[in-house]
């Protein structure tokens, strides 16, 4: 029964994970820029970012196509400026919106770098010729342009690198050229082999590309990662939860009195103080004035004991206040007052009877947050020097490390889907109500 629930769930969770995927593809592959241009700096060449490309998979089509866009020559509206061409002798730009070659000249093609071996070329050219015909040098021979063609198509490639060639337009003495539009794509052999292949293929691999700042494999750093974060997050989690649910039964219990109310302005006062306040106080305190904890490193457990304290600390508010209304709303039940009446002393009524009923949202509470043991706590593994995988993102954000940052969103995006399948099978447990279907 449990199995093929399990088995009926994932398969559900099939077109949302799909979707995650997806989504994931478009922010970091279509949205967010250029990645090569992010990551690389505004100062790299053309040559660099076609390189950085070509190393991930992202000169390729987006999805599908026979061609791709290509820096090797940037395409240019001659109707507002000369681009590329301005630095080339023999050409000028007509008011018009067109270059102009007048011969005698031989005219290169102004290119970022020389061509990539064995990768092809395709051009198309708008052109208008008079006089006595022009010749278009390619790697393919020679091409006569003469009146009649208006349209030109090639393909350019070398085979060996180190090959310098460019294309040349060669217009003899009485000819011009009038270059209306010129641009230039990369040509794919088969055009399936897109970005969102590459990519799909590295999650099915759990390959999650490489850390340009680390010059690494993304996996091998979540793997180290992941260690301190669970040593960090697990205690936290663990910790504020009993003590929470601790706090919301006594509140629970002596509502109205100064149990409840010094409880209730213990939460208020912190939820009120930001958490970078907490973090910072704890460290000048108890670890630099009063010397009890280290501060900063990762060399053994007593350097987890103030930021898991600080983190437990700052978690009891929000959670002692949620869980007193759970609690708060059990205990007016029937079935409180009817053990009270049957004489069942404080501690039954509120451990074996209120706090067993409120576990549907405190197993709501808790499950939604195993996702987050994943990141850790950016702050405090940033503050306190814990090299876990919140210390990781938080370099990747500021390094624009992109293959790290959509490694950490996607498995994320993956673990909360586990979560909720998880979240679904306890509530089965906790209460003989719930039927798995």
């Amino acid at each position: 029964m449990i199995l093929r629930y399990i088995a009926k769930r994932l398969l559900q969770m099939i077109p949302t994970m799909v979707g995650v995927v997806l989504i994931t593809f478009v922010l970091f592959n279509l949205v967010g820029g250029s990645p090569g241009r992010m990551i690389l700096g505004d100062k790299a060449s053309a040559r660099q970012l076609e390189e950085f490309d070509e190393l991930r998979g992202f000169n390729r089509p987006l999805f599908y196509g026979r061609t791709s866009e290509t820096r090797l020559y940037a395409s240019t509206d001659f109707t507002r400026s000369a681009g590329p061409w301005a630095s080339v002798s023999g050409v000028v730009l007509h008011a018009d919106g067109f270059l102009r070659a007048t011969g005698p000249a031989d005219v290169p093609f102004p290119l970022a770098f020389d061509l990539f071996p064995g990768h092809h070329y395709e051009w198309n050219a708008e052109v208008r010729v008079t006089g006595e015909g022009a010749v278009l040098v390619t790697t393919g021979g020679q091409q006569t342009l003469d009146e009649s063609r208006s349209l030109v198509v090639w393909q350019d490639q070398v085979n060996t690198a180190g090959d310098s060639f460019r294309p040349t337009l060669r217009v003899p003495a009485g000819s011009e050229v009038d270059i209306i539009s010129l641009a230039c794509r990369r040509v794919h052999e088969r055009p399936w082999i897109s970005q969102w292949s590459h990519y799909v293929g590295q999650v099915m691999a759990f390959d999650f590309g490489t850390s340009h700042a680390a010059n690494r494999p993304v996996r091998e750093l979540l793997r180290e990662g992941i260690g301190p974060t669970l040593m960090l997050a697990t205690p936290i989690l663990m910790g504020e939860t009993v003590i929470s649910l601790v706090l919301a039964l006594i509140c629970a219990y002596s509502r109205g009195r100064w149990p409840d109310h010094l409880v209730l302005v213990f939460c208020v006062m912190l939820m009120s103080v930001n958490y970078l306040v907490w973090i910072v106080a704890g460290q000048y305190w108890l670890g630099y004035r009063l010397d009890i904890f280290p501060v900063w490193g990762f060399e053994s457990w007593t350097y987890l004991l103030l930021p898991v304290s600080v983190g437990i600390l700052y978690g009891l508010g929000p959670n002692v206040r949620f869980y007193r209304s759970v609690m708060l709303e059990e205990m007016h039940r029937d079935y409180v007052r009817t053990a009270r009446a049957k004489g069942v002393g404080t501690a039954g009524i509120l451990f074996r009877h209120v706090l067993k009923n409120a576990m549907i949202p405190v197993i709501t509470n808790v499950v939604l947050s195993l996702p987050f043991l994943y990141t850790g706590s950016l702050l405090l593994e940033t503050f306190f020097g814990i090299p876990g995988l919140g210390y990781v993102s938080i370099n990747a954000i500021n390094s624009s490390d992109v293959d790290v940052v959509r490694a950490v969103v996607l498995i994320g995006s993956f673990l909360y889907l586990a979560a909720n399948l998880l979240a679904d099978l306890c509530y089965a447990w906790v209460d003989p109500r719930v039927r798995l279907s």
